[in-house]
């Protein structure tokens, strides 16, 4: 566990070792001429139009500016901006027990992030005992995340793109061995080599909870930083405090939301 720690510290510092500025001005010009290189792989992706009413009942309200989007956006511009400022591109979600709206957050910050057409994002539903991103755009993959994962198939022939700008990788059934797969070296490589190939801006990671299994904690080594899920009146400070805790052993927190939080007269959840 030390090794591994002290491996993470050393690629946390090789990618922040730059002032601030510096390196926020060499990755707006390196992200311009990866946009371009990359344009003809996108394209390569097929595109579905999920529907906008299906959309609404599962609470994905991002995919147009309104009222109700305005908490995703305001949490979709903070996460962007300190990513950019620490040069991440990976951003896993999480919670401590399932319920909490982690699924429905990371499909609002998607859509949300898609309305940035200078930007390029990923969706993956890594949740692979459990997946539901499909039910959300109801839609099933050609072929199963976990084909992907293990190299069986190339993301053009596993993922969808909606407009332009975001690609999403669904799984349309559970994995017999969601461990297996998520803590391979083969997962790393094939995450590695559509990054280098669609250099996307952003890539979303909805991942299990913490504390049902052992599947996010094998997969925490593949990105750069995590956000916690938490929701009101159902999870205990002593499930937020493990999960926190072990996280942070695997990559840097980058905060936490208090989902389903009511505030005053007629509020109402987000997920």
């Amino acid at each position: 566990m030390e090794k591994l720690q002290a491996a993470l510290a050393t690629a946390r510092q090789n990618r922040t070792g730059k002032a601030p500025e510096r390196r926020l001005t060499e990755d707006l010009a390196r992200r311009k001429q990866q946009r371009s290189a990359g344009s003809v792989v996108w394209s390569q992706l097929e595109e579905f139009h999920p529907p906008a009413d299906k959309l609404r009942e599962h609470r994905v309200v991002t995919q147009t500016a309104s009222s109700a989007a305005t908490p995703f956006d305001i949490l979709r511009t903070k996460i962007l901006l300190q990513m950019q400022q620490n040069g991440w591109t990976r951003l896993a979600i999480t919670s401590p027990m399932p319920d909490s709206g982690k699924t429905t957050t990371a499909c609002n910050l998607a859509l949300g992030l898609a309305r940035q057409k200078e930007l390029r994002s990923m969706l993956f539903d890594m949740d692979l005992r459990d997946p539901s991103v499909n039910q959300f755009f109801e839609k099933n993959p050609r072929n199963s995340i976990g084909s992907l994962l293990e190299g069986d198939v190339s993301f053009e022939e596993q993922a969808l793109r909606i407009g332009d700008n975001l690609a999403i990788s669904m799984a349309s059934s559970p994995e017999s061995d969601p461990s297996r797969i998520l803590l391979s070296e083969q997962a790393t490589t094939v995450l590695d080599e559509v990054q280098q190939r669609f250099h996307p801006d952003v890539m979303i990671f909805d991942l299990p909870s913490v504390l049902v299994n052992d599947d996010t904690r094998a997969f925490l080594k593949n990105v750069d930083c995590a956000l916690i899920i938490s929701r009101a009146n159902a999870t205990k400070y002593s499930q937020f405090d493990i999960c926190e805790r072990e996280i942070a052993e695997h990559t840097n927190v980058l905060g936490v939301v208090l989902n389903a939080c009511r505030h005053g007269r007629g509020s109402t959840d987000f997920a």
